[in-house]
């Protein structure tokens, strides 16, 4: 069941955190960005097609094979988006979203409005992210 969201809603901290609202606001702006990924990646796919012209010098091969690789790379991380956007959509279902999966404590709308697919508070994150980087110097 949608909520009819007021034209121009933006998430404010004056209202229950993850009210139907936020939710469904949230909810649609992770599903719009997955519907542009896969637009995206069907242009990538037909580009790719038609693009599969072998041409006689070899440095227009070699720029056309980079341009290829750089695109096939970029449709890789689309598709780990993709299912990070999916789990996002998930946790709404559920009714986690919106929380720290480390702490528990809700996730700041600023961050989730810029990282909707966020599942730790800026908190958490700097501390994985500083325990990270002690393990990686080591």
């Amino acid at each position: 069941m949608a909520v009819r969201l007021p034209k121009g809603y933006m998430p404010t901290d004056d209202e229950p955190f993850m009210n139907k609202r936020q939710k469904e606001y949230f909810r649609r702006k992770l599903e719009n960005w997955k519907d542009d990924i896969l637009q995206e990646n069907r242009e990538t796919l037909q580009h790719l097609q038609d693009d599969n012209v072998q041409h006689p010098d070899i440095a227009d091969r070699a720029s056309s094979e980079t341009e290829r690789s750089l695109e096939l790379r970029t449709r890789d991380r689309q598709r780990k988006l993709v299912a990070k956007i999916d789990a996002a959509l998930r946790r709404i279902d559920e009714g986690t979203y919106g929380y720290c999966e480390e702490t528990g404590e809700p996730i700041s709308l600023k961050r989730l409005d810029a990282r909707p697919i966020a599942t730790l508070s800026i908190e958490a994150q700097e501390r994985h992210e500083r325990r990270e980087k002690v393990y990686r110097d080591d």
